[in-house]
């Protein structure tokens, strides 16, 4: 026998859209089954009837064979040949009429007793079934749209326990029902063969009976043919038998597992939230806006398939597209006056959807599943690994180990380890390590007690003069090519490189070290869990602007610069090797929490997949102004020689104008002394009186000075 066909009993409770469509193949089975059987049931109900009759009618000839020589003919009443042929005729026909009534009551008990037990008994069964399964359907959803309706605002408690304990009612009688009625529907594939095989071979065994008492000469080949048959037909019946006790104990445990489950918000302590799923499903209310203020609610089975959330009306061979959720924001919501809601919001903005789940775990455990799907985990080989990988440095991020390296041993995947150097632009993930931090500590990385900024501050609310100090604009930068302040460009246009990417804020935070990646990849975790923990999952969206001068963050729709990041202080960049959407650099900055005179905040960007092509932008741009700083130096320094070349020039002219004057002075003094040599050869010079009167003033006052 082929493998048989059969609901699954074990989703009965969750009462999925794909549940409900098999059921409905197994109801029109069931439906064509009974047709069928009906017009089967006729067909040998004529052949019993027929048998009947026919057993009457021989015995009825036989009977008015025996009564021949009873009858007064006029004319040769009295033929004994007659009589006595008549009579053997009488006898044989009387045992044909004997045979035929034992045929008839073998077509009784084993054609026509079991299918009109089927007919009767287990076609009706599943009739009733039906009619008390779609009532208790019904009832659960007038109890779940009660519920649902129950106000957040004026919260009754009695109300809230009456329709709580009409859901668990209602659920506990529809789950009960199901389970009993999917199991009629599995028993009724077997009992179907049963019910065509078992009068057909009650009809073929009555039938050799009544050859065989007539003669023996059916053949043998027919009769094994019976028997495998008959061996085939107890074989299912004690698959049947024994699929009937697995389904009656399965039946049995899932009532007393599913007894907390009927309630429509269990306990969270003994269903604990799941933050690891990748794929969800389950019954969702959607509102849908019937004008500028009244709205209404619908309720639907949505499931997650891949990057996409679908939905799927009762009944339905398949679900529709709702919304993409790649790259989307969710986050709760408080809608109206109906709890746990949350939002979904598309990539552009473009599109958004309020949903409202039954339970505070289903809440929690949607939100985490569509910001799991939103980040693209569920495209790794292993998403639900990489989702508890996250959830787990959310956990670490709470609560510090001692060590960087502690931390991020119970974060490194099951594989071989990354090289311990790598490239600066797009190196290192949030669970690698690098061996020359082996040793370090987390507060050598970032500064303890460190706040984290989530949203970026725009110039409309703050004061321009307190965010360039904020940036490190307000004082005196450190500019590691040597430039002035003075010396920059204001003008972006300027410059030779201009990329324009889309990024999304994710958060920043103060850093003690700026010489290692590593420093980025664990301000992402931070931060990342830090928005898992919170439930953080807006995130502000800008151009990022990269140009030779600085990095700029601009408005989309007002082309306001909200920040500007002087390119000299940006002195370390990474994206993530896992997630390539992740990047983040580390700016120096004056001022601080720290008490140096700089201080390095870190900021992580969320892109569009293009991570490191921000890096290797930002890197191009850092070589190009390293350039260009290069050539201006070289430039300078060509200048200073020429000066220096000059002041020699002046210095060596000047010293030879001093030779040359120098010349000139002795040539004076050598004319000057020719008379003085005459009057050493014999010639007397004569003085004046004036002279010599000063000469006897100073004799005497030379005498005056030896007495004293």
């Amino acid at each position: 026998m082929p493998g048989i066909d059969k609901l699954p009993i074990e989703e009965t409770l969750e009462d999925s859209p794909q549940t409900r469509s098999l059921l409905g193949v197994f109801e029109e089975d069931a439906t064509a089954i009974s047709n069928y059987m009906n017009q089967l049931y006729q067909a040998m109900r004529r052949i019993y009837d027929a048998q009947n009759e026919l057993s009457a009618a021989t015995h009825l000839t036989s009977k008015l064979l025996k009564e021949y020589e009873k009858q007064r003919f006029p004319l040769g009443g009295d033929d004994e040949v007659m009589s006595s042929t008549l009579q053997q005729f009488s006898k044989v026909i009387d045992e044909l009429s004997s045979c035929h009534a034992v045929l008839s009551t073998q077509l009784a008990d084993a054609m026509m007793f079991p299918i009109t037990q089927f007919k009767e008994r287990d076609l009706k069964e599943i009739l009733t079934l039906k009619e008390v399964f779609q009532i208790a359907s019904n009832d659960h959803d007038a109890a779940i749209n009660r519920y649902s309706r129950l106000s957040k605002k004026r919260e009754n408690d009695k109300v809230k326990y009456e329709v709580t304990e009409d859901v668990y009612t209602s659920r506990k009688k529809q789950h009960q029902t199901m389970m009993h009625y999917f199991c009629a529907l599995n028993t009724l594939q077997y009992k179907k063969k049963i019910a065509l095989l078992e009068p057909l071979l009650g009809y073929m065994q009555a039938q050799i009976s009544f050859f065989k008492m007539g003669s023996e000469n059916l053949s043998d080949q027919l009769e094994e043919f019976l028997t495998n048959i008959g061996t085939s037909v107890q074989n299912v019946r004690r698959e049947m038998d024994n699929d009937v006790e697995t389904m009656q104990q399965t039946i049995e445990d899932l009532e007393v597992a599913s007894d907390p489950l009927y309630l429509p918000d269990p306990d969270p302590t003994k269903f604990p939230v799941n933050r690891n799923l990748t794929r969800k499903a389950g019954y969702l209310n959607a509102r849908n806006k019937t004008g500028l203020v009244s709205s209404t609610w619908d309720r639907q089975f949505y499931f997650t398939q891949g990057g996409n959330l679908m939905s799927q009306a009762r009944g339905d061979v398949a679900g529709g597209l709702a919304m993409d959720i790649d790259n989307c924001s969710v986050m709760a919501v408080d809608c109206e006056d109906r709890r746990y809601c949350f939002q979904i919001t598309s990539f552009d903005g473009k599109k958004s959807s309020i949903l409202q789940a039954e339970s505070k775990k289903d809440h929690e455990e949607w939100i985490c599943t569509i910001n799991n799907i939103s980040k693209q985990i569920y495209l790794s080989e292993n998403p639900e690994e990489t989702a508890a990988r996250v959830n787990q440095s959310a956990l670490e991020a709470v609560t510090p180990s001692p060590s960087f390296q502690q931390r991020h041993e119970s974060l490194r995947p099951a594989g071989p380890s990354r090289p311990p150097t790598a490239r600066t632009s797009s190196s290192g993930s949030l669970g690698s390590e690098s061996t020359n931090l082996a040793a370090l500590s987390l507060d050598s990385l970032v500064a303890p007690d460190t706040p984290i900024q989530f949203d970026i501050i725009s110039p409309v609310c703050e004061d321009q003069s307190g965010q360039a100090k904020a940036f490190g604009q307000g004082g005196r930068r450190t500019n590691p090519f040597g430039e002035s302040e003075g010396g920059t460009k204001s003008e972006t246009e300027d410059s030779i490189l201009h990329q324009l990417f889309i990024v999304r804020f994710l958060g920043s935070m103060e850093v003690k070290s700026d010489d290692n990646p590593d420093v980025v990849y664990e301000t992402m975790r931070q931060i990342l869990a830090a928005r898992a923990i919170h439930n953080i999952f807006r995130m502000t969206e800008s151009h990022l602007l990269v140009t030779c001068d600085c990095l700029k963050l601009i408005d989309p729709q007002t082309q306001v610069t909200r920040l500007t990041f002087p390119l000299p202080s940006v002195v370390l960049y990474a994206t993530h090797q896992e997630n390539k959407r992740l990047f983040g650099f580390v700016l120096r900055t004056s001022g601080g929490r720290s008490e140096s005179n700089l201080s390095s905040v870190c900021y992580i960007f969320e892109s569009n997949n293009e991570g490191e092509k921000i890096c290797d932008s930002v890197g191009l741009a850092k070589q190009i102004a390293l350039h260009a700083e290069l050539d201006r130096r070289a430039s300078e320094k060509q200048k200073e020689i020429e000066r220096v070349k000059e002041k020699q020039q002046k210095e060596l002219s000047k010293q030879k104008q001093i030779e040359k004057d120098l010349e000139e002075q002795s040539r004076l003094i050598a004319a000057s002394s020719r008379p003085n040599q005459a009057s050493s050869e014999g010639q007397f010079v004569v003085l004046s009186s004036s002279q010599s009167e000063e000469s006897d003033l100073g004799e005497e006052g030379k005498k005056r000075e030896s007495e004293a």
